[in-house]
Order: C-alpha cells, then sequence, then structure tokens
C-alpha cells in the first residue's frame, strides 16, 4: 500500500477496535445531518465510523484496490484533499436525511473510486471477483444504484446513498479545479522554462525516459506505456498538461 492509504486503512481499523471497546464513541462521533452545526467535527469524525464488520471491510477493501495507484497518481497531498473533500461533500449531501445516524469512509472511498476511474476509464475491475467491467461503467453503475437507493428510500435503507453520491460529486468537483489548476500553472513554467533553456523540453524527455515501467504499479505502468507511445508518435507537443504531469510525478520519484 501507498503512504496515505495505508494510514487511512490502519486508523479506520483502530477506529473500528475502540468503537468495539467503547460502543458509546460511535453515538458521540457519528454524523446527523441536522445536528452539524451543534457537533461540527462529527463531518470529519462520521468517516472513521463502520457499523459491522462487513462494512469496514468492503470500504477498505476499495480504499486498497484503488488508492494505491491514484495516490501514487496524485501525490500523498491531494490525495488526502480528494479524500477528504469527498468525505466531507458526502456529509453535506446527506443533509438530505437530516435526522438518520452517518457512519462510514464509503463517501470518501467511493470518491477515490471516481478518480481512479478519472485517470483509467477503460481499466477492467472485476466486481465481486467475477465480472468483468471498465472502471467508468462501475462508476455509472454506482450512481444508478445511490440514486435508486437514495429516492425508493426514505431512511436510505440503512445505506448512505446520499453520502455515496456526494462523495462521487466532491471528488469530480476537486479533480476539475485540479485539473485546471494544474494545467495553466505548468504550462506557465514550461513557457518560462523554454524561454530561458531552449533545451528544456529536451531534458524532460530525458528525465521521462529515465522512469523505470517495471517499479510502476501495474495501472501506472500501463499509463506510462500510453504516455510515451503519444510521446514516440508526435514528440512531447503531442501531450496534454495532465500527461506531462504524470511523466514529470514518476520522473522526481524516480
Amino acid at each position: 500500500m501507498t503512504p496515505w492509504v495505508f494510514r487511512l486503512v490502519t486508523a479506520n481499523v483502530v477506529v473500528f477496535f475502540f468503537q468495539i471497546a467503547q460502543p458509546r464513541i460511535t453515538g458521540e462521533l457519528a454524523l446527523v445531518p441536522a445536528h452539524i452545526v451543534e457537533h461540527p467535527w462529527t463531518a470529519v469524525t462520521y468517516m472513521f465510523l463502520h457499523g459491522s464488520i462487513q462494512h469496514i471491510f468492503f470500504n477498505m477493501l476499495g480504499l486498497w484496490v484503488f488508492g494505491p495507484p491514484v495516490e501514487t497518481r496524485l501525490g500523498g497531498r491531494r490525495f488526502l484533499q480528494l479524500y477528504a473533500v469527498a468525505g466531507l461533500t458526502g456529509a453535506l449531501l446527506s443533509i438530505a436525511t437530516p435526522n438518520v445516524p452517518i457512519v462510514g469512509a464509503s463517501g470518501a472511498v467511493y470518491g477515490v473510486m471516481l478518480a481512479f476511474a478519472w485517470f483509467w476509464p477503460r481499466q477492467q475491475i472485476l466486481l465481486w471477483g467475477i465480472l468483468g467491467l471498465e472502471a467508468r461503467w462501475l462508476v455509472v453503475l454506482f450512481t444508478l444504484t445511490s440514486l435508486y437507493g437514495a429516492s425508493t428510500a426514505s431512511q436510505g435503507g440503512g445505506i448512505a446513498h446520499f453520502a455515496h453520491l456526494g462523495g462521487f460529486i466532491g471528488a469530480w468537483g476537486y479533480l476539475r479545479w485540479m485539473e485546471s489548476h494544474t494545467g495553466s500553472a505548468m504550462w506557465k513554467r514550461k513557457l518560462a522554462a523554454a524561454v530561458t533553456s531552449p533545451r528544456s523540453f529536451g531534458g524532460d524527455l530525458e528525465r521521462w525516459k529515465a522512469i523505470k515501467p517495471e517499479t510502476l504499479h501495474p495501472v501506472n505502468r500501463e499509463e506510462y506505456d500510453r504516455v510515451m507511445a503519444k510521446v514516440a508518435a508526435g514528440g512531447a507537443g503531442a501531450l496534454t498538461p495532465s500527461d506531462r504531469e504524470f511523466l514529470d510525478r514518476f520522473s522526481r520519484v524516480m
């Protein structure tokens, strides 16, 4: 696991054991949207609480599957920001069921899932270990399931459907902001570098080629091969700002 995925999984497991030892903390730290003004900390603490062993198992499984490639792609700081934004947006959207206590990391984990589909939309995911589904269609399926659940069960049916939808919305908004912000900032740096050093793009290419694909997560290895194929076909000018950021991140790691 990557550093922040490991820390988040550890934190969730530790808190779950505290819940077992001291059941009262669940009521104190759970999110009740109607009381969020009086207990604002619950918008964060609810993300580390779970209602059962199955609940925490499947949330942590999702984080373990989708989290490492996303953290590697974004970097630790942005990954944690994405996770927090998705969880907080999940809390905000849960106002739709104001008196229903909400617990679980699923809103934040759904945000991580959306980020995975954002970067690798055609990556095959084995649903329940049997059904192969592209990541983008997995997000569509989960969105439709949450919309249906939210519209047919006034109390959510024991599942925080609005938190799930909020996680998707928050992650989508964060990624759109990040892509826009990073793209403009990156091109400003590249243009400034090109003025002072016309060979700067050549230096970039040397760094990118020095990346060792065998050390990357399989998903990131596929992305590296795809981006470098674009370089081979059309040169560095064929790359998008997102492609360049991807290569720059791994060349810094190397």
